[in-house]
């Protein structure tokens, strides 16, 4: 291979004045003479010193997106949802919530803190794919154990960037979230990744048996001391069961700060099994995915409602709302980021809150004796729900945050008034 090389030379640099004015200038003209020569290229020096674009992005209504690939490499396939938070990108890798999904981050920077190893909210990342604007070349945080890159390789996690990401944010504001396929694999042609992406859904998939713990296990952790807020000391200790539909480490952490004894248990655990344990609450928490998918949850919580008081997180929420009677739909572009306001209608008090779902509960489909505690003040739909005669409550967020602020941390206290209040009276 030739390449062809270009010499540049200076001749004879010289001096004159402008004619014809009050105050003279003197330039400098120069002459620059070029000439070029072809030589046999150097491997090393033909090679472009920057990473050029080797990965798509082919979103089923037949956009394609060309980026730059780090973490894994090879096609993935997943439904692409953008989160708005400005960062927590760690505790986002790994919240189970998002399996089966691509996660674009609306804020431009990431991997600027690198990762480490204190701030994972499960035992591994079990999203499909991450897709962000810039990444980061460097890392500064004192607790980095290594880079953003290396972590998702590691991982078999597929990432891109370089891509407008304010772009394909707006598409999915406009048309909803839209299924895509992540390939670095130039042999795949853009019409078969299109085929892929318009030939798999993730509506009606049971993606909580994929993120559930395999054996019930005792939970003993609480908020490291570093990170903790609340003021008040633990009180009375209660009996937790907590059912594992891909339950946040920090949901965890945050009921053994408030004392209690924690048992997490399979999403397929028997409820006649979890009643025999006499726990003074269940909790049912957050997972991925559509309710209506997993029907033998929606049976658990029936057989458990009335017997115990018990704590609907999100999926546990929108569980809940199944068990009810009610049902659930899928939202156009679902809620996920740090910053979704909510109201608590029963105080007035507006909260910001975590937020990471695709569904909700219609409240209208609700049996009467079923109250609303909660709405986003986004759009209007249900964040929060309770019945006060068989000491049921339930929120459409994470109180825990990570990432996120604290606003909402309030709402462990009230389950445990809910346990305390039904121990007393028993």
């Amino acid at each position: 291979m030739a390449t062809a090389a270009t010499n540049l030379a200076l001749v004879k640099p010289s001096t004159f004045s402008v004619p014809k004015s009050r105050n003279p200038s003197k330039l400098r003209v120069f002459t620059l003479r070029c000439s070029s020569a072809t030589a046999n290229a150097v491997p090393d020096l033909a090679e472009r010193p920057w990473k050029t674009a080797d990965a798509r992005l082919v979103l089923e209504d037949g956009s394609i997106w060309r980026a730059k690939s780090f973490g894994a490499s090879g096609t993935q396939v997943g439904e692409v949802v953008f989160n708005t938070s400005l960062t927590g990108y760690q505790e986002i890798l790994t919240d189970p919530s998002y399996a089966g999904q691509f996660v674009l981050m609306t804020n431009p920077h990431i991997g600027n803190s690198g990762v480490n190893f204190d701030d994972e909210e499960s035992r591994q990342c079990f999203l499909g794919g991450l897709v962000i604007r810039n990444l980061s070349i460097s890392t500064s945080n004192y607790r980095c154990a290594e880079t953003l890159g290396d972590y998702l390789a590691e991982r078999n996690i597929m990432g891109i960037y370089d891509v407008d990401t304010r772009a394909i944010t707006r598409r999915l504001r406009q048309d909803g979230s839209l299924i895509g396929v992540l390939s670095t694999e130039e042999t795949k042609s853009d019409e078969e990744l299109l085929e892929m992406s318009r030939s798999w859904d993730i509506v009606g998939v049971d993606l909580i048996s994929g993120v559930s713990c395999k054996s019930p296990h005792e939970w003993v952790d609480k908020t490291n001391s570093e990170w903790e807020f609340k003021n008040s000391k633990d009180g009375e200790a209660f009996r937790v069961v907590a059912y594992d539909f891909g339950i946040k480490h920090n949901i965890l952490r945050r009921l053994a700060s408030y004392g209690c004894k924690i048992t997490v248990v399979p999403s397929t655990w028997p409820a006649s099994e979890t009643l025999k344990m006499k726990p003074d609450g269940v909790l049912f928490s957050n997972g991925p995915g559509d309710p209506s998918a997993v029907p033998y949850a929606v049976e658990t919580v029936k057989e458990i409602l009335g017997k115990v008081p018990v704590f609907g997180i999100c999926m546990g929420h929108q569980l809940l709302g199944l068990a009810l009677g009610g049902t659930t739909f899928k939202m156009k572009f679902g809620h996920h980021g740090g910053n979704h306001p909510v109201r608590n209608l029963r105080t007035g008090h507006v909260e910001i809150s975590a937020q990471n779902h695709n569904y909700a509960v219609d409240p209208t489909s609700l049996p009467d004796g079923v109250e609303v505690t909660r709405v986003n003040l986004n759009d209007g739909s249900c964040a929060g729900l309770a019945y006060p005669a068989r000491n049921i409550m339930s929120i459409q967020y994470h109180p825990e945050a990570s990432p996120g602020p604290h606003d909402s941390d309030y709402a462990f206290r009230e389950f445990i008034a809910l346990m305390k209040r039904v121990k007393v009276n028993a």
